[in-house]
């Protein structure tokens, strides 16, 4: 809930969406801001917290993304704001690498504790989900001496260059940005739901698969790094099959390759446990992390074994703006509350009644002859559904991209992903009212009703 007055935690529709004023910022929005900064719904928020966002129309909408998965603990947490306020007041800037600052120290202290594994580790503090990744691969080669980098097809791993480069859908994160950077190469990923032998299958097959790609086409004494999402986010929220992520990590630690977890979308509570990896007790070398870290705040880190964290030379890692104290203080107070507020187990009980709603509309609308819920997946609160064709699995992005529509009329602020454009995914805050949780699965299913 918000620090300030808090905000009524009830859908509210007094104007279309979006409103006359939302659509007076968004004109001035397209003479102001290139195109190429898209905005999925132009509702232009004024105030935000718990499980609803406010606008300035004085519209209050259900949120079910999180600013993409970026306001685990709420918006205007209480011990985010006054955290962030008492260092804001103190200094906003100094510049770690210049002269120092304990907030920092105290946030790799706390990421040090918090991630996989009880050896002894390290942790660097950066900006964004992209800028840890790119670092995260800087430490690699370091500490190898090797080049090779190895990601999977459906994975996401940013917007620069070389994170675009590991990334692997083209549109809209690549069409025309090229070239990339060199040494990335990409093997199979374990989705159990198009896997075509049958999900049985899926792990056994899918990591002898990227393991034979390793070892014929790149030469595993040539590989740095591999990286994946324990749960793929851009992609679509696909779990990998179980064991896949065992093989892979298994493999890497055989062959001398840094193994990366990117939690950039995983962590922090959203799956129901700290971290995502800790499904299948696979501790990583590496763990990147961002968006829930810092209640909103921009924030990320590397966090990894302490001889690796080590290999890079003295200001071989840094940044003007990497670990601000202010951003710093608010991580605090977002762990505090995660801590305080049971936030795993909060998240696991949204998946309980999102998985049951969910379940209970994909056999309702099994025989649609419109649109059909081909699969439901995910864990804690990172839930997804993927939608299909009638008589087959052939993705259905029109309708996918319909019912959000319909959503977002009704004052429920869903979003899309999937290499297929076919993933309704749901990243609602973990301390969303569970009264807004059922209103909002309400409205998703009179939207699929309307389809």
């Amino acid at each position: 809930m918000s620090a300030a007055t808090p905000l009524p935690q009830e859908r509210r529709l007094v104007t279309a969406i979006p409103g006359p004023k939302s659509q007076e910022l968004q004109a001035r929005k397209l003479g102001a801001v290139p195109a190429g900064v898209g905005t999925t719904l132009p509702v232009y928020v004024s105030r935000a917290g718990g499980g609803v966002l406010e606008d300035v129309d004085g519209n209050s909408l259900i949120d079910f993304g999180s600013g993409i998965a970026v306001t685990n603990v709420g918006n205007s947490a209480a011990a985010v704001v006054a955290r962030a306020t008492e260092q804001l007041a103190a200094f906003t800037h100094t510049c770690f690498m210049v002269t120092p600052y304990e907030g920092y120290v105290a946030v790799a202290e706390q990421l040090n504790e918090l991630t996989p594994g009880d050896h002894d580790k390290r942790t660097a503090l950066f900006n964004s989900g992209a800028e840890a990744v790119e670092n995260a691969v800087k430490i690699a080669r370091a500490y190898t001496k090797r080049t090779a980098v190895v990601v999977f097809d459906h994975g996401y791993h940013g917007r620069t260059n070389l994170t675009m480069g590991l990334t692997a859908k083209n549109m809209p994160y690549k069409q025309g940005f090229g070239p990339f950077a060199p040494e990335i190469y990409r093997v199979p990923v374990a989705y159990p739901y198009r896997w075509l032998t049958g999900a049985e299958n899926c792990a056994a097959e899918a990591a002898a698969q990227a393991i034979e790609v390793i070892t014929k086409q790149i030469g595993a004494e040539n590989v740095a790094a591999v990286i994946i999402e324990p749960i793929q986010g851009e992609g679509g929220f696909i779990e990998p099959a179980k064991g896949f992520l065992p093989a892979i990590a298994e493999f890497a630690k055989a062959n001398g390759i840094v193994f990366v977890a990117d939690e950039i979308q995983t962590g922090f509570c959203r799956t129901g446990q700290w971290f995502a990896c800790e499904d299948e007790g696979v501790v990583p070398d590496l763990i990147t992390t961002a968006k829930g870290i810092a209640g909103g705040l921009p924030l990320a880190a590397v966090t990894g074994r302490a001889e690796i964290m080590d290999a890079a030379h003295s200001g071989g890692l840094g940044g003007t703006y990497g670990g601000n104290p202010v951003a710093c203080a608010a991580a605090l107070g977002a762990i505090e509350t995660m801590r305080s507020e049971d936030l795993n187990g909060k998240a696991q009980r949204i998946g309980e009644v999102m998985l049951g709603r969910l379940r209970a509309m994909q056999e309702k609308f099994a025989d649609s002859d419109r649109v059909r819920i081909g699969e439901v997946r995910g864990r804690g609160a990172m839930i997804a559904v993927e939608l299909v064709k009638p008589g087959g699995k052939e993705p259905d992005p029109a309708a996918t991209a319909a019912i959000a529509k319909a959503c977002h009329a009704e004052g429920l602020v869903v979003l899309t992903a999937g290499t297929y454009g076919n993933v309704l995914r749901f990243l609602p805050p973990l301390v969303i009212p569970e009264h807004l949780l059922a209103e909002g699965l309400d409205i998703l299913e009179s939207a699929f009703a309307g389809v």
